[in-house]
């Protein structure tokens, strides 16, 4: 079966917009300091904060990355065991989630300035500025393919206005805005999602005929994959939520512990929801439509549900896919605002001035996400390659800070540089040999050097820990 756009699902895709434009203006009325734009007045109860939390984690990471592409690529096993890291994420952030509130920070990098040094906090966030582009990029060609799918447009186009709305939506109100957008729009998509399961299997001709039409290597427990090219898969996601900044802002603007652990809970039981049923479609999609996009296999159900269904569904897509867009190019313009402006440009900066300085260069990495997309074949590679960057380059450091009173300067700073490092040089340089993600490689590499660098400095520990 071949994709044929239908303009009639436009129509919920456009409902979805105007709401989410007249709540983001309502919303950032209520902006009027730098923790409001950033850290939503730290105001946020459970259920704002549940919602905010499964649409960031989610988005076109498992829309058209992730479960999606997964189970149509490779099979639905892989795809089911790709939720099993930010489970396992969720369940160690549920537990640290009182030290982060209460450590009142913006950005990771100043968390790790603490510990490290100045010097660290200026590389964390050119990591992080790095890793959050490559998210942005995805999120934007997924509206590409939304609009694609609806219209007709070629994707490029879709793509330029996906971009234009993800930057202005994002400008406009910042966290203050976003996270309750998020709550309704997590509401549509486990509604969507469970009331297009079951349509979609009836559709496809049910179990039995689904599986005789995907090949049989895409029923087995690592699918078309290897176990180690499964793993490459797996690492990322787990390694990226352990430090996400993205999820520790939301986490610090909590009303308090209390309404954080409730929400922690209520973000694990949100993802074992959504994920499977997402890749339950995906899977019953593979079966009918051959030789398409990866990506768009959660996005091509819509055109043979019922209209009111696929309408349902693919609004609840858009949803995710922008709200995680505005989500992480606020993250991220809050690095190069607080991190490198205000920290070596302005450092007399006024609140209304850093303000302005973070819609500024919300604009601008929202555009250069725009430029970067172009160089990635598919959505998954640019999602497995941005988030072992963050991954790889800031977890362990991250976690050592959190975890381990003895880490050092020397130990931080080393595995942040050898986990980039080791990252690009298997992407880049090597072009990923045996087209193995170079999580396997890069985090393992950083864990150690972590380890062995601090142990081998540690005399010099009481004089590293004082900088700050």
């Amino acid at each position: 079966m071949s994709i044929e756009s239908d303009l009639s699902l436009l129509w919920y895709v456009i409902a979805y917009g105007i709401i989410m434009v007249i709540l983001g203006v309502y919303y950032s009325k209520k902006v009027s300091k730098s923790e409001d734009y950033i850290l939503a007045g730290k105001s946020l109860g459970t259920l704002v904060l549940t919602g905010t939390l499964i649409a960031t984690w989610v988005g076109s990471g498992s829309v058209t990355g992730g479960q999606t592409s997964m189970a149509y690529s490779f099979g639905l096993i892989p795809a089911f065991l790709l939720t099993i890291p930010s489970v396992i994420g969720i369940i160690a952030l549920y537990f640290l989630s009182s030290r982060i509130r209460n450590l009142g920070k913006y950005t990771v990098s100043s968390i790790l300035e603490e510990k490290y040094g100045t010097s660290a906090r200026l590389m964390a966030s050119i990591i992080i500025v790095l890793a959050y582009i490559g998210i942005v990029s995805y999120q934007i060609k997924g509206v590409g393919y939304i609009l694609n799918l609806t219209t007709g447009i070629s994707i490029t186009w879709g793509t330029i206005v996906g971009a234009v709305l993800i930057i202005f939506l994002a400008t406009i109100g910042g966290l203050r805005s976003v996270a309750p957008t998020d709550a309704i729009s997590s509401g549509i998509m486990v509604i969507g999602l469970l009331i297009a399961l079951p349509f979609m299997f009836v559709i496809a001709g049910g179990w039995d005929e689904i599986t005789a039409n995907v090949p049989q290597s895409h029923l087995t427990v690592t699918g078309t994959l290897s176990t180690v090219q499964l793993l490459g898969f797996l690492l990322p996601p787990l390694f990226l939520i352990l430090s996400d900044q993205n999820m520790y802002q939301r986490l610090a603007a909590s009303k308090g512990d209390k309404n954080t652990k409730r929400a922690n809970i209520g973000w694990i039981i949100g993802l074992l929801i959504i994920s499977p049923v997402i890749g339950l479609i995906a899977f019953a999609a593979s079966s009918m439509f051959k030789d398409i996009d990866p990506g768009m296999a959660l996005m091509a159900s819509t055109l043979v549900l019922p209209n009111i269904v696929g309408g349902l569904l693919l609004a609840a897509a858009t949803a995710f896919i922008i709200t995680t867009g505005n989500s992480f190019l606020l993250s991220g313009a809050t690095n190069v605002t607080y991190d490198i402006v205000n920290k070596y440009i302005k450092k007399d900066a006024t609140d209304k001035q850093l303000l302005g300085t973070t819609k500024v260069f919300v604009v601008l990495l929202g555009i250069l996400s725009y430029l970067i997309i172009q160089f990635f074949p598919t959505i998954l590679s640019v999602q497995m390659y941005a988030y072992t960057v963050y991954g790889a380059g800031l977890t362990p450091a991250v976690l050592g800070v959190l975890l381990w009173k003895r880490v050092n300067k020397a130990g931080g700073l080393s595995s942040m540089i050898t986990g980039v490092a080791a990252t690009m040089i298997w992407e880049v340089v090597l072009s990923k040999p045996y087209d193995i993600n170079s999580s396997v490689i890069a985090v393992p590499i950083s864990i150690i050097v972590l380890i062995v660098v601090t142990l081998a400095t540690s005399n010099g520990q009481s004089k590293s820990s004082k900088i700050a």
